[in-house]
């Protein structure tokens, strides 16, 4: 008969919490895992799923008990490894939505907004057709499978460990969050261009025709001539979304860099 002693029994728990830790505080932050669609139940169940399915491949991790100050340590570094990975997906998909955003406005869309249950705020109809877009590109590239093994490479790169500091470069993030208004306003540029030089048209029209209703007329056109240059470059908009999903898997990687 096989007798497991307590010792042992910690060790393996030991062993499970760290990088399940890690991966639940990426799956609590970074989009698509955290959706409010999803029950936390099925969350945590897919969390300890990946941590058995990475735990072969994964280094060593020191004995440290669960209880002491130790453990809480190395218990809030996991947490903030994990959320600062899954956080900066999660700013690639702030700059979708912003994208969104300044076309619905630009557009005089900005009325049509309604209650988002993922941001627990309000957005407009046309970023959340970006958004879910961005989501189903995502997932076709394998941008969800790409998470999965940016945090299991972050086991290799910044251990679990009894060491106060964390790794994370946290210049870098901050770095990738400016990048949200540069990379929103790239993807939302054509309807913007678009709907500056009709704007210019029709001041140019109600100079040379004042008997001319604009309130009636300006207002529709605007609205047709933004959808369609939208439905004419959402089939474009894979080369934008492609290169920003790239550098947020760079800028993942990048703050590992201290700790190789």
């Amino acid at each position: 008969m096989v007798s497991i002693s307590s010792d042992m029994l910690q060790a393996w728990v030991s062993g499970l919490l760290w990088p399940l830790t890690r991966i639940l505080a990426l799956i609590a932050v970074a989009p698509i895992f955290n959706h409010t669609a999803l029950p936390a139940r099925f969350k945590l169940v897919l969390g300890v799923f990946i941590t058995l399915a990475i735990m072969p491949s994964l280094p060593p991790v020191p004995d440290i008990d669960m209880l002491s100050i130790q453990g809480a340590g190395v218990l809030v570094q996991q947490i903030i490894i994990g959320v600062s990975i899954g956080f900066i997906m999660r700013i690639l998909f702030a700059a979708i939505s912003m994208a969104g955003h300044i076309s619905a406005m630009s557009m005089g869309l900005g009325f049509a907004s309604f209650y988002d249950p993922q941001t627990q705020g309000q957005t407009t109809s046309v970023s959340q057709i970006f958004m879910i877009i961005a989501m189903l590109f995502f997932l076709s590239i394998d941008g969800h499978l790409m998470m999965i093994m940016a945090i299991s490479e972050s086991f290799v790169t910044m251990p679990v460990s009894l060491e106060i500091t964390s790794g994370i470069n946290f210049l870098t993030i901050v770095t990738w969050g400016g990048s949200i208004f540069s990379a929103g306003l790239h993807m939302a540029l054509p309807v913007v261009t678009a709907l500056l030089i009709t704007n210019l048209a029709l001041g140019i029209l109600s100079r040379t025709a004042p008997q001319l209703n604009l309130f009636g007329i300006g207002f529709p056109i605007t609205i047709s001539i933004g959808l369609v240059v939208i439905a004419l470059t959402l089939p474009r908009l894979s080369v934008p979304l492609e290169r920003l999903i790239s550098d947020g898997f760079g800028t993942i990687t990048s703050i590992t860099a201290p700790a190789r």
